[in-house]
């Protein structure tokens, strides 16, 4: 039986969607160990840099398409579980 495929605009499409809460957890997390609980304005300079971070490595071709997908979309489920665990 043949697998659908889907265009690797498609998947990639669904990568950057998956970027914005990973890497907005990725900056969350890097304030939260640079300052502890009390973050303070900290997450306004590291939640756009590990959005940029994260952005980049969506778009970019450094793996495959799917491969990128799954890791974002991991990632956003475990940054979201931790976060819900430490509140």
């Amino acid at each position: 039986m043949k697998r659908a495929q889907l265009p690797p605009w498609v998947i990639v499409t669904g990568a950057v969607v998956m970027a914005f809460p990973f890497g907005w957890g990725v900056g969350l997390l890097a304030a939260y160990i640079i300052a502890g609980k009390e973050v303070g304005q900290l997450p306004a300079a590291t939640v756009p840099l590990g959005l940029l971070g994260v952005l980049a490595f969506a778009v970019s071709p450094t793996a495959q398409p799917t491969t990128r997908f799954k890791i974002l979309s991991a990632g956003a489920v475990l940054l979201v579980a931790l976060a819900w665990l430490v509140a």
